[in-house]
């Protein structure tokens, strides 16, 4: 059974069915040049929140090739998800900058009107990989499903080319199922990685 808390701030409502940690296995298909790469991967992913109308969000995964016999750490991310909505004077920023205007507690119909014409809410995930690569996704949270596409990847001088990506991720049957789709290397957006988690 899935048990939500109740102590989180009203921004987080359409949200609350990721917190905790989820760990399963899954696995990667995707062309490298004239090769393709293939295997298995465990993966931990945990949410979190800290009161502030955002999840933290850390994610590790562990390439164990076809048989299990290989051990490989990839690339480990960390980042923050959040309900999309305007910015008001009782938000802090940018940067250290405290609000200027008088503390605002938000409520269930202040969310509501976030609401978007497809019955979701605009969501925006912001990533930040170990390797240095930073990503925007924007999309959307429609009940126990996210759709999610990249707005901006920012990359550092050296780093593998890397143009796009969308994630999917859905509540099934008590797990977190999840798609990833990337262009990268030379090949345009398509299936990159897939897995199957079971909060732990």
């Amino acid at each position: 059974m899935l048990e939500l808390p109740t102590d989180l701030p009203a921004d987080l409502a359409p949200l609350a069915w990721l917190i905790g940690v989820w760990e399963g296995t899954g696995v990667i298909d995707f062309p490298v040049g004239d090769d393709r790469l293939q295997g298995e991967f465990t993966h931990r992913v945990s949410f979190s929140h800290d009161g502030g109308p955002f999840l933290n969000y850390a994610a590790t995964a562990t390439f164990t090739g076809d048989d299990g016999a290989v051990s490989i750490p990839l690339v480990a991310e960390t980042g923050f998800w959040r309900l999309v909505r305007p910015a008001a004077d009782a938000d802090a920023g940018p940067a250290l900058l405290p609000p200027t205007g008088e503390t605002v507690v938000r409520g269930v119909d202040d969310v509501e009107a976030l609401r978007a014409a497809s019955g979701g809410f605009p969501l925006q995930v912001s990533v930040a990989h170990s390797d240095g690569t930073l990503e925007l996704y924007l999309g959307e949270v429609n009940g126990p499903r996210i759709d999610i596409a990249s707005d901006a990847i920012v990359r550092g001088a050296g780093s593998k080319e890397y143009g796009a990506a969308s994630r999917m991720y859905g509540l099934v049957d008590g797990h977190l199922l999840w798609a990833w789709d990337i262009a990268a290397l030379g090949t345009p957006l398509r299936s990159h990685a897939s897995a199957r988690l079971a909060r732990v």
